[in-house]
């Protein structure tokens, strides 16, 4: 078994408050979920802060392989969203014996 986890930490467009800033992190977790509905994800950071945001993807998959190219795949999807820039992008790849 091999966990992938992906970490994106992401500058958003025009945002000058929170309320702003979970109307566009919300809807970019959603479309990441529904394109792809095998992976975990949500904000995992920088909750605080307006313009920035950190969205964490997960993914349980039998191959090593697999696990990579999903979050590959993520990553570029989320890159490609024109409201945001993607600062940063770190994956890591978990197997049952550890990293």
């Amino acid at each position: 078994m091999y966990v992938g986890a992906l970490t994106l930490d992401v500058l958003l467009g025009d945002v000058r408050s929170l309320k702003q800033k979970r109307s566009v992190v919300r809807p970019l977790i959603a479309d990441v979920h529904k394109r792809f509905p095998g992976v975990a994800v949500g904000e995992t950071g920088h909750l605080e802060l307006h313009r920035r945001a950190e969205i964490g993807i997960a993914v349980v998959s039998s191959t090593a392989g697999n696990a990579v190219e999903m979050l590959h795949a993520c990553e570029r999807f989320v890159a490609e969203r024109p409201e945001i820039e993607l600062l940063s992008a770190r994956q890591r790849l978990l197997t049952g014996e550890g990293e």
